[in-house]
């Protein structure tokens, strides 16, 4: 009976044949072990010289690094083997022998890794991360599905900036300029006059060239925006979805966490409200810490979200930075404009801001004075600006960065380990 790794556990006893690929091999006299894989988990076969013949048993022997096999043998539980279950190999048919596969057993440089993302994900650590990943993607839309929010597409070609910034990728569309998504905002907010609830998934580009661990030049976010919602209600939703995602990943990717050594009692405090504090009292927190390169009116960078953070042990919001910082579209603070009704959350262990998000200003002139304020004289803004024109509402958003969540949820020291394929376009495209 033809099974996958996942489901030997329904086989105990019996046979079955698994097409699989070889991960590691060992062999100890007149046994030998096969480290398997199938994409669905690992499982380690076990082929016994006096149990298999002499042709099974040279064809076992033969096997290299990522060669590809179909294995029949006999299911038996083990509490010992990393997923519970073992194979005593009966039959050994090889569909192809690999040879001089690059990444071997040894230690690589991440850069090299990277240079064969494409193979690398085959290893046990990354198939753990990425399975995490897939968790993180299923619970984003089992949360937002239960709270009846409606999943539309925002273009990923646009004819403006989503934030009023230069830091675009510019391609033409036939005859116009248009720009490669760095958010679907815009586009959200009209949805939610339409349906109330809304949120997108789907990917955004930044033409920044950054090799820090935190920063990617392509990455997926999750944006929902939601009608008749001011600020606290998004913040409430945003500190409960992001403790759904954690315990959901608890949940169902215990195996997956422990494959990446992850320290999950950080994890089990994730549990909201979470903490909060002002811009205001994050300045003066910071100068108390000795940072002397920060003023009232800065956006805080990497070392400064690490020391704020690091005196959390769970997601922390930072809210109402000053305007000047900040996008064209946020609401200023009733009573004192310097500052907007906004909030980012920062992940602790030094991951840095997970979500942005704010209340959208929803007073036509108001909007009319943006535009004017940050040069917003493009036609194609002119949308953006009927919808505070026809039946406009308090509404309010936010972004999550699913890769650096995934980072700081596996604990991944470096955040492209948590995307697909971060560089294959130099490989494609030399």
């Amino acid at each position: 009976m033809k099974a996958t790794i996942s489901e030997v556990s329904k086989h105990v006893g019996g046979e079955v044949t698994i097409g699989a690929w070889l991960a590691n091999k060992r062999s100890s006299g007149k046994i030998q072990f096969l480290e398997l894989r199938d994409g669905t988990g690992f499982i380690q076969g076990v082929v016994l010289k006096n149990e298999v013949n002499e042709k099974d048993w040279e064809e076992a022997k033969e096997l290299t690094q990522e060669s590809s096999l179909y294995v029949t043998g006999t299911v038996r539980e083990d509490k010992r083997a990393p997923s519970g279950y073992e194979l005593t190999v009966s039959s050994v048919e090889t569909i192809q022998l690999a040879h001089d596969y690059p990444i071997t057993p040894k230690e690589h440089g991440v850069e090299f890794l990277m240079d064969h993302r494409h193979l690398w994900l085959r290893s046990s650590r990354q198939h753990a991360i990425l399975r995490i990943r897939n968790e993180v993607i299923k619970a984003t839309y089992d949360f937002f599905n239960d709270h009846d929010f409606i999943k539309v597409d925002p273009p990923i070609l646009t004819g403006s900036s989503a934030e009023g910034t230069t830091d675009l990728f510019h391609t033409k569309y036939f005859d116009r300029d248009a720009y490669l998504s760095q958010s679907g905002q815009l586009y959200m907010e009209a949805a939610a006059m339409a349906f109330g609830k809304v949120f997108s998934f789907g990917p955004a580009f930044r033409a920044e060239k950054s090799k820090t661990r935190r920063h990617l030049i392509e990455f997926w976010m999750i944006e929902p925006e939601m009608a008749f919602c001011d600020h606290e209600e998004s913040l409430k939703i945003q500190e409960n979805y992001i403790s759904y995602l954690v315990q959901r990943v608890l949940e169902n990717c215990g195996s997956e966490l422990k494959a990446i050594g992850r320290d999950t009692s950080r994890l089990e405090k994730i549990k909201a409200p979470f903490p909060r504090i002002s811009y205001d009292q994050a300045i003066e927190f910071l100068k108390e810490q000795g940072f002397d390169d920060i003023e009232w009116g800065d956006d805080f960078g990497s070392p400064h979200e690490t020391a704020i953070a690091e005196h959390f042990d769970v997601p922390v919001f930072v809210t109402e930075y000053p305007t000047k910082v900040k996008a064209f579209y946020m609401k200023p603070v009733p009573g004192r404009e310097e500052v907007v009704l906004c909030a980012d959350l920062l992940a602790p262990e030094g991951y840095g801001e997970i979500i942005g998000g704010s209340q959208r200003i929803d007073d036509l002139d108001l909007m009319k004075e943006r535009y004017e304020q940050y040069h917003l004289t493009d036609p194609s803004y002119e949308w953006y600006l009927e919808l505070r024109r026809y039946g406009s509402v308090p509404h309010s958003g936010f972004g999550l960065g699913l890769e650096r969540a995934i980072a700081w949820i596996c604990g991944l020291e470096h955040i492209r380990e948590a995307i697909p394929f971060p560089r294959l376009l130099n490989r494609i495209y030399p």
